[in-house]
């Protein structure tokens, strides 16, 4: 198993580190936020351990990042603070489990098990609707061998299309479904996500259609 360990605190990076090399991970070490973020784009990890506090970009920051690529990596955070309010934000960026710090070794060791069964033991379920296919995994909307990798708010926008199909969503369930109950977004945020979605499956040559009906809402429609 493959883990990012992400800390600036030097000594305490070494010293997990050598425990996690112990127990038989492959561990890389890194001691900002923006090399964090520069490594789990570019290797491939079972698992990501992101402490909050670093330089450069905060654990939030790259865990907004990589979940925003459609990164599904689990992440476990660490914090010296154990505010609420920073634990469910980390939660609602898309972390999978939080710890503050100090640590005990032996939990940290347990929630890295815990967090990689739960990844060997998820299987995605693709969405579809006509000819096209929605992977929760990795965010990749396909038409045949065409795809494309959405971003967040887009993928959600589909995701909802598509769980909603032959029904008519207006546009201000879908501002709250996608953007939230306290959104600052404008009800033509919509509009705009639903022009690039158009445009996404025009380019995938896909017969699927978002239609509109006036002051009902939006759906997919396969066209013939």
């Amino acid at each position: 198993m493959k883990l990012l360990f992400a800390e600036d605190e030097v000594s305490l990076s070494e010293a997990v580190v050598d425990i996690l090399t112990y127990h038989n991970y492959q561990v890389d070490a890194v001691y900002d936020g923006a090399e964090a973020l520069a490594y789990a784009r570019t290797e491939q990890y079972d698992g990501i351990i992101l402490d909050v506090m670093m330089p450069k970009l905060t654990g939030f920051q790259v865990l907004e990042q990589l979940r925003a690529d459609g990164c599904r990596t689990p992440v476990l955070l660490l914090t010296a603070k154990s505010e609420v309010d920073e634990r469910i934000l980390g939660l609602d960026l898309g972390a999978d489990d939080y710890m503050s710090k100090p640590f005990h070794m032996g939990e940290l060791l347990a929630r890295i098990r815990a967090m990689l069964r739960r990844k060997e033991n998820f299987t995605p379920d693709i969405l579809s609707y006509g000819d096209i296919e929605l992977n929760p995994h990795n965010y990749r909307l396909s038409s045949g061998a065409n795809f494309v990798t959405l971003p967040k708010l887009e993928y959600q926008l589909m995701e909802i299309l598509i769980a909603n199909q032959g029904l008519y969503l207006s546009s201000e369930e879908l501002l709250t479904k996608v953007w939230g109950y306290d959104t600052d977004a404008e009800l033509g945020s919509v509009w705009v996500y639903i022009s690039y979605l158009r445009k996404r499956l025009q380019n995938l040559n896909s017969a699927v259609e978002i239609c509109a009906k006036r002051g009902v809402g939006y759906t997919l429609e396969m066209q013939v």
